[in-house]
């Protein structure tokens, strides 16, 4: 018991959890920024950053998909934020196979069909345990400012205007396509375990997506930025709308990262 208690893991967290929330901070910002210098001299490929981005978040949904089967509750988890991650992905999938047409979209085939699964695990299989109080996110409120916004500024590609507004509304409702699961869980003063691990995986997923745009920026000196030219708003909104989307999972992940350190599980976000 001894040597438990004085294992390097539990000293640091003893030692971490005195240490200031700006200290704290500190080390988060030090420690992300140690694993993208890691990254970039590991990983030869920018693209495999997306490549791993997109593979966690299946990951994530498989865990999802084992709770439902398994434990056959859809307990703690928001069929809002299922609903619009299928909504961006399946209009994502569309332009994705009409504008590019590569790995990315067989990717976005599985995480879609993943993603109807636990819609309709929710919606019809396991809807007595689905708890709809907890889950008022009104839609309308996260749809139509990604609406206004993509109409606003969009990709400038040689393609018809509508399909570039379609590619950025993608883009936007992604970002904010998790508040719905974060709000539900803030107001059942619970995690349950696996919804924890599903959006953790969020959390991961999108540190690795934010990591190609900030390595990629940073090869090319800037330029990356005005890939459609000077002037154009777009890839800045698009690194903006990723570190967004990273900001509001830091918070859930800080606390779960923690609560792994603890060797406990993240049962609830502090007010």
């Amino acid at each position: 018991m001894g040597s438990k208690r004085g294992s390097p893991v539990n000293v640091f967290s003893i030692w971490f959890r005195k240490r200031s929330m700006k200290v704290k901070i500190l080390l988060g910002i030090l420690l992300s920024f140690c694993a993208l210098v890691i990254l970039k001299y590991t990983v030869t490929d920018p693209d495999c950053f997306y490549i791993a981005s997109e593979i966690i978040h299946n990951t994530g949904i498989i865990i999802l998909i084992y709770k439902l089967f398994v434990h056959k509750t859809c307990s703690g988890l928001s069929l809002k934020s299922q609903e619009l991650t299928a909504l961006f992905i399946a209009i994502r999938l569309g332009c994705s196979a009409y504008l590019e047409n590569n790995i990315h979209t067989i990717l976005d085939l599985i995480t879609l069909l993943s993603t109807l699964l636990v819609i309709w695990l929710i919606r019809f299989r396991l809807k007595s345990s689905y708890i709809k109080e907890f889950d008022n996110t009104w839609i309308s409120l996260l749809v139509v400012p990604s609406g206004i916004l993509a109409i606003l500024i969009h990709p400038s590609a040689n393609h018809i205007w509508i399909s570039r507004v379609i590619w950025g509304f993608t883009l936007y409702l992604e970002t904010v396509s998790v508040l719905p699961q974060l709000r539900y869980m803030k107001k059942a003063k619970m995690i349950e375990t696996f919804t924890g691990y599903y959006v953790f995986a969020l959390g991961v997923s999108r540190f690795f997506s934010l990591a190609y745009w900030i390595i990629h920026t940073y090869e090319t000196g800037g330029e990356y930025l005005f890939f459609f030219g000077h002037g154009y708003l777009w890839m800045f909104a698009t690194l903006i709308s990723e570190i967004v989307q990273s900001f509001i999972l830091a918070d859930f992940c800080y606390y779960y990262i923690k609560s792994m350190i603890q060797g406990e599980l993240l049962r609830k976000m502090p007010i």
